[in-house]
Protein backbone atom coordinates (compact mmCIF):
# COMPACT_ATOMS: atom_id res chain seq x y z
CA UNK A 1 0.00 0.00 0.00
CA UNK A 2 1.25 3.68 -0.80
CA UNK A 3 1.90 5.95 1.84
CA UNK A 4 -0.58 8.47 0.34
CA UNK A 5 -2.99 5.77 1.24
CA UNK A 6 -1.80 4.79 4.72
CA UNK A 7 -1.92 8.54 5.74
CA UNK A 8 -5.81 8.74 4.42
CA UNK A 9 -6.04 5.42 6.34
CA UNK A 10 -4.88 7.51 9.18
CA UNK A 11 -7.30 10.01 8.79
CA UNK A 12 -9.68 7.98 9.39
CA UNK A 13 -8.53 5.99 12.13
CA UNK A 14 -8.12 9.13 14.23
CA UNK A 15 -11.50 9.96 13.38
CA UNK A 16 -12.51 7.05 15.27
CA UNK A 17 -10.28 7.04 17.95
CA UNK A 18 -11.05 11.18 18.82
CA UNK A 19 -14.62 9.84 20.14
CA UNK A 20 -13.93 6.72 22.02
CA UNK A 21 -14.06 8.27 25.73
CA UNK A 22 -16.77 9.47 24.81
CA UNK A 23 -18.65 6.47 23.53
CA UNK A 24 -17.06 4.55 26.23
CA UNK A 25 -18.96 6.70 29.03
CA UNK A 26 -22.39 5.97 26.98
CA UNK A 27 -22.26 3.12 24.88
CA UNK A 28 -23.56 -0.20 26.93
CA UNK A 29 -22.09 -3.32 26.41
CA UNK A 30 -23.20 -5.57 23.59
CA UNK A 31 -26.43 -7.98 24.23
CA UNK A 32 -25.70 -11.19 24.57
CA UNK A 33 -29.38 -11.85 25.06
CA UNK A 34 -30.20 -11.62 21.01
CA UNK A 35 -27.82 -11.37 18.30
CA UNK A 36 -28.59 -8.72 15.18
CA UNK A 37 -29.24 -10.33 12.12
CA UNK A 38 -26.21 -9.90 9.83
CA UNK A 39 -26.72 -7.16 7.26
CA UNK A 40 -25.39 -7.66 3.79
CA UNK A 41 -22.97 -6.03 2.55
CA UNK A 42 -22.80 -2.45 2.48
CA UNK A 43 -20.76 0.04 0.50
CA UNK A 44 -20.27 1.99 3.63
CA UNK A 45 -19.46 -0.74 5.43
CA UNK A 46 -16.31 -1.14 3.25
CA UNK A 47 -15.55 2.93 3.19
CA UNK A 48 -15.17 2.93 6.75
CA UNK A 49 -13.31 -0.61 6.54
CA UNK A 50 -11.23 0.61 4.07
CA UNK A 51 -10.63 4.09 5.92
CA UNK A 52 -12.03 6.86 3.08
CA UNK A 53 -15.12 8.12 4.76
CA UNK A 54 -15.45 11.80 3.77
CA UNK A 55 -17.27 12.59 7.04
CA UNK A 56 -16.48 15.80 9.07
CA UNK A 57 -13.26 14.91 11.76
CA UNK A 58 -14.96 15.59 14.89
CA UNK A 59 -12.88 17.59 17.44
CA UNK A 60 -9.73 16.30 19.49
CA UNK A 61 -10.08 15.40 22.68
CA UNK A 62 -8.27 17.68 25.20
CA UNK A 63 -6.04 14.87 26.05
CA UNK A 64 -5.55 12.23 23.63
CA UNK A 65 -2.77 10.96 25.95
CA UNK A 66 -5.27 9.53 28.93
CA UNK A 67 -6.85 7.37 25.87
CA UNK A 68 -5.48 3.83 27.35
CA UNK A 69 -5.86 0.43 24.94
CA UNK A 70 -4.08 -2.93 25.59
CA UNK A 71 -1.22 -2.36 23.24
CA UNK A 72 0.82 0.89 21.54
CA UNK A 73 -1.47 2.83 18.91
CA UNK A 74 -0.72 5.70 17.55
CA UNK A 75 -2.56 8.16 19.65
CA UNK A 76 -0.67 6.83 22.66
CA UNK A 77 2.02 5.65 21.54
CA UNK A 78 2.90 7.72 18.17
CA UNK A 79 6.68 6.84 19.08
CA UNK A 80 6.11 3.49 18.46
CA UNK A 81 3.53 3.39 16.16
CA UNK A 82 2.54 5.07 13.07
CA UNK A 83 -0.49 7.13 11.51
CA UNK A 84 -2.84 4.60 10.56
CA UNK A 85 -0.91 1.58 11.72
CA UNK A 86 -2.25 -1.30 14.05
CA UNK A 87 1.11 -2.80 14.41
CA UNK A 88 4.51 -1.34 13.35
CA UNK A 89 4.23 -1.08 9.20
CA UNK A 90 0.95 -3.06 9.43
CA UNK A 91 -2.03 -0.76 8.79
CA UNK A 92 -5.76 -1.23 10.13
CA UNK A 93 -5.93 -1.19 5.97
CA UNK A 94 -3.80 -4.27 5.15
CA UNK A 95 -5.25 -6.05 8.13
CA UNK A 96 -8.70 -5.50 6.29
CA UNK A 97 -6.93 -6.57 2.96
CA UNK A 98 -5.35 -10.34 4.92
CA UNK A 99 -9.39 -10.79 6.06
CA UNK A 100 -10.87 -10.54 2.72
CA UNK A 101 -8.31 -12.35 0.61
CA UNK A 102 -8.88 -14.80 3.15
CA UNK A 103 -12.74 -14.30 2.50
CA UNK A 104 -11.96 -15.11 -0.92
CA UNK A 105 -10.63 -18.37 -0.77
CA UNK A 106 -12.98 -19.88 1.68
CA UNK A 107 -16.80 -21.12 0.57
CA UNK A 108 -19.66 -18.22 0.64
CA UNK A 109 -21.38 -18.78 3.92
CA UNK A 110 -18.65 -20.55 5.61
CA UNK A 111 -16.92 -19.27 9.03
CA UNK A 112 -14.10 -19.20 10.04
CA UNK A 113 -12.86 -19.22 13.66
CA UNK A 114 -9.48 -18.77 15.22
CA UNK A 115 -7.94 -17.51 18.79
CA UNK A 116 -5.54 -15.60 20.65
CA UNK A 117 -2.82 -17.45 22.65
CA UNK A 118 -3.65 -17.18 26.58
CA UNK A 119 -1.32 -16.34 29.15
CA UNK A 120 0.94 -19.35 30.19
CA UNK A 121 2.01 -19.81 34.07
CA UNK A 122 5.38 -21.51 34.96
CA UNK A 123 3.94 -21.68 38.86
CA UNK A 124 1.23 -20.03 40.82
CA UNK A 125 0.84 -16.24 39.78
CA UNK A 126 4.25 -16.34 37.70
CA UNK A 127 3.89 -16.65 34.13
CA UNK A 128 5.62 -16.70 31.29
CA UNK A 129 6.38 -13.58 28.38
CA UNK A 130 3.50 -13.51 26.80
CA UNK A 131 3.19 -14.72 22.66
CA UNK A 132 0.25 -13.85 19.89
CA UNK A 133 -1.03 -15.93 17.97
CA UNK A 134 0.59 -15.86 14.97
CA UNK A 135 -2.84 -16.66 12.39
CA UNK A 136 -4.88 -14.41 15.01
CA UNK A 137 -2.07 -11.87 14.98
CA UNK A 138 -2.18 -11.56 11.22
CA UNK A 139 -5.73 -11.24 10.74
CA UNK A 140 -6.11 -8.95 13.73
CA UNK A 141 -3.37 -6.84 14.66
CA UNK A 142 -4.86 -7.51 18.14
CA UNK A 143 -1.79 -7.82 20.62
CA UNK A 144 -4.27 -9.27 24.00
CA UNK A 145 -4.88 -13.05 25.58
CA UNK A 146 -8.30 -14.29 25.73
CA UNK A 147 -9.66 -13.14 22.51
CA UNK A 148 -11.79 -14.77 20.01
CA UNK A 149 -12.45 -14.01 15.82
CA UNK A 150 -15.17 -14.80 13.93
CA UNK A 151 -14.78 -14.27 10.07
CA UNK A 152 -18.03 -15.13 7.87
CA UNK A 153 -17.72 -14.83 4.06
CA UNK A 154 -20.83 -13.90 1.73
CA UNK A 155 -20.49 -14.16 -1.73
CA UNK A 156 -16.48 -15.15 -2.54
CA UNK A 157 -15.79 -11.80 -3.70
CA UNK A 158 -14.26 -10.94 -0.63
CA UNK A 159 -16.91 -9.66 1.25
CA UNK A 160 -17.14 -10.59 5.00
CA UNK A 161 -18.35 -9.84 8.45
CA UNK A 162 -16.04 -10.06 11.34
CA UNK A 163 -16.53 -9.96 14.88
CA UNK A 164 -14.67 -10.42 17.94
CA UNK A 165 -14.96 -11.22 20.89
CA UNK A 166 -12.43 -9.64 23.94
CA UNK A 167 -11.92 -8.75 27.35
CA UNK A 168 -14.19 -6.28 28.49
CA UNK A 169 -12.86 -3.52 30.61
CA UNK A 170 -12.58 -4.43 34.25
CA UNK A 171 -10.79 -1.75 36.22
CA UNK A 172 -9.93 -4.23 39.10
CA UNK A 173 -8.30 -6.50 36.78
CA UNK A 174 -6.52 -3.59 34.98
CA UNK A 175 -4.91 -2.73 38.19
CA UNK A 176 -3.43 -6.01 38.32
CA UNK A 177 -2.81 -6.91 34.27
CA UNK A 178 -2.71 -3.42 32.92
CA UNK A 179 -5.48 -1.47 30.39
CA UNK A 180 -7.56 -3.86 28.27
CA UNK A 181 -8.64 -2.32 24.52
CA UNK A 182 -11.89 -3.50 25.53
CA UNK A 183 -15.06 -3.95 23.21
CA UNK A 184 -15.88 -0.65 22.34
CA UNK A 185 -12.43 -0.29 20.49
CA UNK A 186 -12.93 -3.57 19.03
CA UNK A 187 -15.19 -2.40 16.71
CA UNK A 188 -13.67 1.31 16.40
CA UNK A 189 -10.46 0.55 16.58
CA UNK A 190 -9.67 -2.84 15.47
CA UNK A 191 -12.39 -2.53 12.54
CA UNK A 192 -14.74 -5.49 13.83
CA UNK A 193 -18.13 -5.26 12.52
CA UNK A 194 -19.47 -7.00 15.84
CA UNK A 195 -18.00 -6.95 19.23
CA UNK A 196 -18.74 -8.71 22.46
CA UNK A 197 -17.60 -9.73 25.62
CA UNK A 198 -15.10 -12.95 25.26
CA UNK A 199 -17.42 -14.47 28.36
CA UNK A 200 -20.30 -14.35 25.68
CA UNK A 201 -18.66 -16.87 23.38
CA UNK A 202 -21.05 -19.69 24.37
CA UNK A 203 -24.22 -17.96 23.66
CA UNK A 204 -23.10 -15.41 20.45
CA UNK A 205 -21.14 -18.03 18.55
CA UNK A 206 -23.80 -20.80 18.12
CA UNK A 207 -25.76 -18.18 16.53
CA UNK A 208 -23.23 -17.16 14.11
CA UNK A 209 -22.83 -20.40 13.20
CA UNK A 210 -26.81 -21.34 13.09
CA UNK A 211 -27.11 -18.44 10.58
CA UNK A 212 -24.62 -19.83 7.98
CA UNK A 213 -26.17 -23.62 7.65
CA UNK A 214 -27.62 -23.63 4.57
CA UNK A 215 -28.02 -26.52 5.39
CA UNK A 216 -25.27 -27.39 7.25
CA UNK A 217 -22.42 -24.67 7.87
CA UNK A 218 -19.20 -25.07 6.68
CA UNK A 219 -16.25 -24.48 9.34
CA UNK A 220 -12.75 -23.64 9.71
CA UNK A 221 -11.18 -23.25 12.91
CA UNK A 222 -7.51 -22.91 14.20
CA UNK A 223 -6.71 -25.93 16.56
CA UNK A 224 -7.13 -23.45 19.69
CA UNK A 225 -10.41 -22.50 18.13
CA UNK A 226 -11.87 -25.92 18.01
CA UNK A 227 -12.73 -26.24 21.96
CA UNK A 228 -14.95 -23.18 21.32
CA UNK A 229 -17.32 -24.56 18.60
CA UNK A 230 -21.09 -26.56 20.19
CA UNK A 231 -20.55 -30.08 21.08
CA UNK A 232 -23.28 -30.50 18.54
CA UNK A 233 -20.82 -30.13 15.37
CA UNK A 234 -19.67 -33.04 13.80
CA UNK A 235 -15.98 -32.75 13.43
CA UNK A 236 -16.12 -33.81 10.11
CA UNK A 237 -17.57 -30.45 9.47
CA UNK A 238 -14.53 -28.80 10.78
CA UNK A 239 -11.90 -28.36 8.46
CA UNK A 240 -8.06 -26.79 9.35
CA UNK A 241 -7.65 -23.10 8.93
CA UNK A 242 -4.22 -22.97 9.37
CA UNK A 243 -2.97 -24.28 6.07
CA UNK A 244 -5.11 -21.51 4.87
CA UNK A 245 -3.83 -19.11 6.80
CA UNK A 246 -0.17 -20.67 6.25
CA UNK A 247 -0.56 -19.96 2.82
CA UNK A 248 -1.24 -16.11 2.91
CA UNK A 249 1.25 -15.53 5.25
CA UNK A 250 3.80 -17.21 3.38
CA UNK A 251 4.46 -13.96 0.98
CA UNK A 252 5.18 -11.32 3.19
CA UNK A 253 3.88 -7.53 2.50
CA UNK A 254 6.05 -4.46 2.22
CA UNK A 255 5.79 -4.15 5.82
CA UNK A 256 6.35 -7.15 6.38
CA UNK A 257 9.84 -7.07 4.77
CA UNK A 258 10.50 -3.90 6.32
CA UNK A 259 10.16 -5.24 10.18
CA UNK A 260 12.37 -8.63 9.39
CA UNK A 261 14.86 -5.52 7.62
CA UNK A 262 14.71 -3.81 10.66
CA UNK A 263 15.11 -6.48 12.77
CA UNK A 264 18.08 -8.31 10.56
CA UNK A 265 19.76 -4.78 10.86
CA UNK A 266 19.88 -4.32 15.01
CA UNK A 267 20.85 -7.83 15.62
CA UNK A 268 23.63 -7.98 12.60
CA UNK A 269 25.12 -4.93 14.10
CA UNK A 270 24.91 -6.55 17.73
CA UNK A 271 27.04 -9.71 16.46
CA UNK A 272 29.46 -7.26 15.11
CA UNK A 273 29.46 -5.50 18.79
CA UNK A 274 29.87 -8.82 20.46
CA UNK A 275 32.62 -10.08 18.00
CA UNK A 276 34.65 -7.10 18.51
CA UNK A 277 34.90 -7.85 22.68
CA UNK A 278 36.36 -11.34 24.16
CA UNK A 279 34.43 -13.26 26.12
CA UNK A 280 35.25 -16.02 29.06
CA UNK A 281 31.76 -17.10 29.74
CA UNK A 282 29.23 -18.32 27.28
CA UNK A 283 26.07 -16.80 29.51
CA UNK A 284 28.04 -13.31 29.54
CA UNK A 285 28.11 -13.18 25.54
CA UNK A 286 24.65 -14.29 25.39
CA UNK A 287 23.28 -11.12 27.88
CA UNK A 288 25.89 -9.09 25.72
CA UNK A 289 23.60 -9.62 22.81
CA UNK A 290 20.09 -9.61 24.13
CA UNK A 291 21.08 -6.48 25.68
CA UNK A 292 22.12 -4.81 22.10
CA UNK A 293 19.06 -6.55 20.73
CA UNK A 294 16.67 -4.37 22.83
CA UNK A 295 19.13 -1.46 23.11
CA UNK A 296 19.01 -1.44 19.14
CA UNK A 297 15.27 -1.55 19.02
CA UNK A 298 13.87 -5.18 19.42
CA UNK A 299 11.26 -6.39 22.12
CA UNK A 300 13.11 -9.25 23.17
CA UNK A 301 14.74 -12.20 22.01
CA UNK A 302 13.12 -14.15 19.04
CA UNK A 303 14.40 -17.55 20.63
CA UNK A 304 16.29 -18.78 22.86
CA UNK A 305 19.87 -18.50 21.45
CA UNK A 306 22.68 -20.91 21.06
CA UNK A 307 26.01 -19.76 22.16
CA UNK A 308 27.75 -22.81 21.75
CA UNK A 309 31.86 -22.90 22.32
CA UNK A 310 34.17 -25.66 21.22
CA UNK A 311 32.70 -28.78 21.46
CA UNK A 312 28.94 -27.82 22.54
CA UNK A 313 29.09 -26.11 18.29
CA UNK A 314 28.21 -30.40 17.59
CA UNK A 315 25.07 -30.29 19.56
CA UNK A 316 22.59 -28.37 17.17
CA UNK A 317 20.17 -26.55 19.39
CA UNK A 318 22.98 -26.30 22.32
CA UNK A 319 21.20 -23.82 24.88
CA UNK A 320 22.24 -24.34 28.19
CA UNK A 321 24.95 -21.54 27.54
CA UNK A 322 26.33 -21.69 30.67
CA UNK A 323 30.28 -23.16 29.98
CA UNK A 324 33.35 -21.35 30.04
CA UNK A 325 35.02 -20.24 26.54
CA UNK A 326 38.55 -20.87 26.13
CA UNK A 327 41.24 -19.30 23.51
CA UNK A 328 41.91 -21.28 20.45
CA UNK A 329 38.09 -22.49 20.48
CA UNK A 330 35.30 -21.24 18.02
CA UNK A 331 32.09 -20.22 19.43
CA UNK A 332 28.69 -20.54 17.49
CA UNK A 333 25.91 -17.64 17.98
CA UNK A 334 22.89 -18.83 16.72
CA UNK A 335 20.66 -15.44 17.91
CA UNK A 336 18.14 -12.73 16.38
CA UNK A 337 15.90 -10.41 17.89
CA UNK A 338 12.42 -9.58 17.11
CA UNK A 339 11.16 -6.69 15.95
CA UNK A 340 6.89 -5.91 15.76
CA UNK A 341 6.54 -9.70 16.82
CA UNK A 342 8.62 -10.24 13.15
CA UNK A 343 12.46 -12.12 13.93
CA UNK A 344 15.40 -12.28 12.47
CA UNK A 345 17.94 -15.79 12.41
CA UNK A 346 21.40 -15.26 12.19
CA UNK A 347 24.22 -17.87 13.16
CA UNK A 348 27.96 -16.64 13.42
CA UNK A 349 30.94 -18.55 14.50
CA UNK A 350 34.16 -16.98 15.15
CA UNK A 351 37.25 -17.55 16.89
CA UNK A 352 37.34 -16.90 20.95
CA UNK A 353 40.90 -15.07 20.86
CA UNK A 354 39.80 -12.98 17.60
CA UNK A 355 42.04 -14.93 15.20
CA UNK A 356 41.19 -18.09 13.07
CA UNK A 357 43.99 -21.23 13.46
CA UNK A 358 44.34 -22.34 9.53
CA UNK A 359 42.29 -25.65 10.35
CA UNK A 360 39.40 -23.31 11.46
CA UNK A 361 39.79 -21.02 8.76
CA UNK A 362 39.84 -23.86 6.20
CA UNK A 363 36.62 -25.47 7.31
CA UNK A 364 35.03 -21.89 8.16
CA UNK A 365 35.60 -20.82 4.76
CA UNK A 366 34.36 -23.92 2.73
CA UNK A 367 31.05 -23.46 4.73
CA UNK A 368 30.89 -19.50 3.22
CA UNK A 369 31.45 -20.96 0.42
CA UNK A 370 28.57 -23.08 0.47
CA UNK A 371 26.68 -20.40 2.03
CA UNK A 372 27.25 -18.04 -0.50
CA UNK A 373 26.09 -20.49 -3.33
CA UNK A 374 22.82 -21.35 -1.94
CA UNK A 375 22.04 -17.62 -1.46
CA UNK A 376 22.28 -17.02 -4.77
CA UNK A 377 19.98 -19.37 -5.87
CA UNK A 378 17.10 -17.47 -3.69
CA UNK A 379 15.15 -16.57 -6.84
CA UNK A 380 11.54 -16.90 -8.09
CA UNK A 381 11.12 -20.09 -9.27
CA UNK A 382 13.46 -22.73 -6.70
CA UNK A 383 12.60 -24.07 -3.80
CA UNK A 384 13.71 -25.00 -0.05
CA UNK A 385 14.86 -28.31 -1.44
CA UNK A 386 16.89 -27.10 -4.25
CA UNK A 387 18.26 -24.84 -1.87
CA UNK A 388 19.24 -28.22 0.27
CA UNK A 389 20.53 -30.00 -2.64
CA UNK A 390 22.63 -26.92 -4.13
CA UNK A 391 24.26 -26.94 -0.47
CA UNK A 392 25.13 -30.61 0.14
CA UNK A 393 27.05 -30.62 -3.52
CA UNK A 394 28.44 -27.18 -2.56
CA UNK A 395 29.69 -28.76 0.88
CA UNK A 396 30.79 -32.13 -1.08
CA UNK A 397 32.69 -30.20 -3.10
CA UNK A 398 34.46 -28.07 -0.46
CA UNK A 399 34.96 -30.61 2.11
CA UNK A 400 37.08 -32.30 -0.64
CA UNK A 401 39.67 -29.56 -0.99
CA UNK A 402 40.65 -30.30 2.28
CA UNK A 403 42.34 -33.03 1.19
CA UNK A 404 42.18 -36.86 1.10
CA UNK A 405 42.60 -37.12 4.76
CA UNK A 406 39.19 -35.21 5.20
CA UNK A 407 36.17 -38.33 4.66
CA UNK A 408 33.25 -37.20 3.26
CA UNK A 409 30.32 -38.86 1.35
CA UNK A 410 26.50 -37.93 0.45
CA UNK A 411 25.75 -40.50 3.41
CA UNK A 412 28.63 -38.83 6.03
CA UNK A 413 26.78 -35.66 4.72
CA UNK A 414 23.36 -36.48 5.78
CA UNK A 415 24.04 -38.36 9.01
CA UNK A 416 26.79 -36.76 10.81
CA UNK A 417 28.46 -33.79 9.23
CA UNK A 418 25.32 -31.78 8.21
CA UNK A 419 22.29 -33.64 9.24
CA UNK A 420 19.55 -30.50 9.62
CA UNK A 421 18.06 -29.01 6.80
CA UNK A 422 19.83 -25.60 4.83
CA UNK A 423 16.50 -23.38 5.03
CA UNK A 424 13.11 -22.46 6.36
CA UNK A 425 10.45 -20.31 5.85
CA UNK A 426 10.21 -17.46 8.20
CA UNK A 427 8.21 -14.77 9.25
CA UNK A 428 5.51 -14.15 12.61
CA UNK A 429 7.06 -17.79 13.61
CA UNK A 430 10.47 -18.45 13.36
CA UNK A 431 10.14 -21.95 11.21
CA UNK A 432 7.19 -20.01 9.73
CA UNK A 433 4.19 -21.69 7.86
CA UNK A 434 4.88 -25.42 8.49
CA UNK A 435 2.03 -26.64 6.48
CA UNK A 436 3.45 -25.12 3.14
CA UNK A 437 6.12 -27.57 1.58
CA UNK A 438 10.14 -27.69 0.74
CA UNK A 439 8.94 -28.63 -2.82
CA UNK A 440 6.90 -25.23 -3.53
CA UNK A 441 8.22 -22.59 -5.82
CA UNK A 442 9.40 -19.53 -4.12
CA UNK A 443 7.75 -16.41 -5.06
CA UNK A 444 8.76 -12.34 -4.99
CA UNK A 445 7.95 -11.55 -1.14
CA UNK A 446 8.87 -15.50 0.60
CA UNK A 447 11.30 -14.87 3.34
CA UNK A 448 13.67 -18.10 4.51
CA UNK A 449 16.93 -18.85 6.45
CA UNK A 450 20.23 -20.25 4.27
CA UNK A 451 22.54 -21.76 7.05
CA UNK A 452 24.56 -24.41 6.09
CA UNK A 453 26.85 -26.38 8.59
CA UNK A 454 29.47 -28.56 9.01
CA UNK A 455 29.74 -30.69 12.67
CA UNK A 456 33.26 -33.06 13.01
CA UNK A 457 32.85 -35.05 15.77
CA UNK A 458 35.07 -34.78 19.04
CA UNK A 459 36.03 -38.32 18.74
CA UNK A 460 35.58 -40.06 15.94
CA UNK A 461 39.55 -41.14 14.29
CA UNK A 462 38.33 -40.50 10.70
CA UNK A 463 38.79 -37.44 10.30
CA UNK A 464 42.03 -35.46 11.03
CA UNK A 465 42.81 -34.65 14.77
CA UNK A 466 42.92 -30.82 13.75
CA UNK A 467 39.09 -30.57 12.55
CA UNK A 468 37.60 -32.87 15.40
CA UNK A 469 35.56 -31.01 17.96
CA UNK A 470 34.92 -27.85 15.24
CA UNK A 471 31.21 -26.97 14.64
CA UNK A 472 30.79 -24.29 12.38
CA UNK A 473 27.28 -23.09 10.96
CA UNK A 474 27.06 -19.59 8.77
CA UNK A 475 23.18 -18.53 8.69
CA UNK A 476 21.46 -15.32 7.59
CA UNK A 477 17.47 -14.41 6.84
CA UNK A 478 16.66 -14.03 2.99
CA UNK A 479 13.91 -12.60 1.04
CA UNK A 480 12.97 -13.34 -2.83
CA UNK A 481 12.59 -10.83 -4.92
CA UNK A 482 12.17 -9.62 -8.18
CA UNK A 483 14.21 -6.89 -8.74
CA UNK A 484 11.85 -4.15 -9.29
CA UNK A 485 10.07 -4.53 -6.17
CA UNK A 486 9.25 -1.41 -3.86
CA UNK A 487 9.66 -2.16 -0.30
CA UNK A 488 8.78 -0.16 2.98
CA UNK A 489 12.25 1.53 4.43
CA UNK A 490 12.38 2.13 8.41
CA UNK A 491 11.53 5.39 8.37
CA UNK A 492 8.13 4.76 6.37
CA UNK A 493 9.29 6.89 3.43
CA UNK A 494 8.80 4.14 0.63
CA UNK A 495 12.77 4.55 -0.08
CA UNK A 496 14.82 0.99 -0.04
CA UNK A 497 17.07 3.15 2.21
CA UNK A 498 20.00 1.33 3.33
CA UNK A 499 19.29 -2.02 2.05
CA UNK A 500 20.82 -3.71 -0.60
CA UNK A 501 20.00 -2.86 -4.58
CA UNK A 502 20.09 -6.31 -5.95
CA UNK A 503 18.57 -6.73 -9.49
CA UNK A 504 17.83 -9.70 -9.66
CA UNK A 505 18.93 -11.28 -6.59
CA UNK A 506 17.82 -12.15 -2.85
CA UNK A 507 17.34 -9.04 -0.38
CA UNK A 508 19.80 -10.34 2.40
CA UNK A 509 18.07 -9.04 5.60
CA UNK A 510 20.74 -9.74 8.15
CA UNK A 511 23.33 -8.22 5.77
CA UNK A 512 25.04 -6.50 8.94
CA UNK A 513 26.41 -9.01 10.50
CA UNK A 514 29.81 -9.42 8.90
CA UNK A 515 30.95 -13.41 7.24
CA UNK A 516 33.99 -12.67 5.74
CA UNK A 517 37.16 -14.02 8.02
CA UNK A 518 39.06 -10.55 7.47
CA UNK A 519 36.09 -8.77 8.79
CA UNK A 520 35.79 -10.87 11.86
CA UNK A 521 39.44 -10.46 12.69
CA UNK A 522 39.39 -7.07 11.90
CA UNK A 523 36.62 -6.70 14.41
CA UNK A 524 38.88 -9.17 17.22
CA UNK A 525 41.43 -6.48 16.34
CA UNK A 526 39.22 -3.51 18.40
CA UNK A 527 39.37 -5.51 21.10
CA UNK A 528 43.46 -5.05 21.33
CA UNK A 529 42.73 -1.19 20.05
CA UNK A 530 39.98 -0.79 22.97
CA UNK A 531 42.42 -2.04 25.38
CA UNK A 532 45.20 -0.40 24.73
CA UNK A 533 42.81 2.91 24.99
CA UNK A 534 42.13 1.68 28.50
CA UNK A 535 45.87 1.37 29.13
CA UNK A 536 46.54 4.64 28.42
CA UNK A 537 43.77 5.79 30.21
CA UNK A 538 44.67 3.94 33.83
CA UNK A 539 48.33 5.26 32.85
CA UNK A 540 47.31 9.08 32.99
CA UNK A 541 44.53 9.61 35.30
CA UNK A 542 44.51 5.88 37.03
CA UNK A 543 41.09 4.66 38.14
CA UNK A 544 38.95 6.40 40.53
CA UNK A 545 41.75 9.34 40.51
CA UNK A 546 41.48 12.60 38.38
CA UNK A 547 39.05 12.60 35.66
CA UNK A 548 36.91 9.77 36.27
CA UNK A 549 37.82 6.61 34.12
CA UNK A 550 35.43 3.48 32.70
CA UNK A 551 35.41 0.53 30.04
CA UNK A 552 34.30 2.61 27.02
CA UNK A 553 30.75 1.88 26.51
CA UNK A 554 31.24 0.62 22.47
CA UNK A 555 29.54 3.26 20.82
CA UNK A 556 31.42 2.78 17.63
CA UNK A 557 29.20 2.96 14.87
CA UNK A 558 28.91 -0.48 13.42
Amino acid sequence: MSVSSRLNCAACMRRQLNCIRSVQASRPACPAASLPRRQPPMSVQRLRRGCASSAAPEPLPAHASELRFGQPIYETHPHLVGPGDLTRNISAHEYHARRASLSRRLPPSSVAVFTSSTIKYRSGPVFYSFHQDPDFLYLTGFLEPDALGVLETLDGSGEYHFTLFVQDKNPLAELWDGPRSGVVAARDVFNADDAYPYSEIPNILPKIIARNSTPLAVIYATDSARSFLPGKISPSLVHKLSSWTQELRLVKSPGEIANMRIAGKISGRAFNRAMSRRWKWEKDLWAYLEYWFMRGGCEKDAYIPVVAGGKNALTIHYTRNEDPLRDGDLVLVDAGGQYSHYPTDITRTFPVSGVFTPPQAALYQAVLNAQRHCIKLCVPGATLEDLHQAAKSSLLAELRELGPSFPVSDHLLDTILFPHHVSHYLGLDLHDCPSQRHTRALEPGVCLTVEPGVYVPADDPRWPPHFRGLGIRIEDSVCVVDGAEELLSEDGSGEVSGWQSQTPGPLVLSVEAVKEIVDIEALGKRHLERMERERERRAKYGKGKGEPWEEEDDEDDF
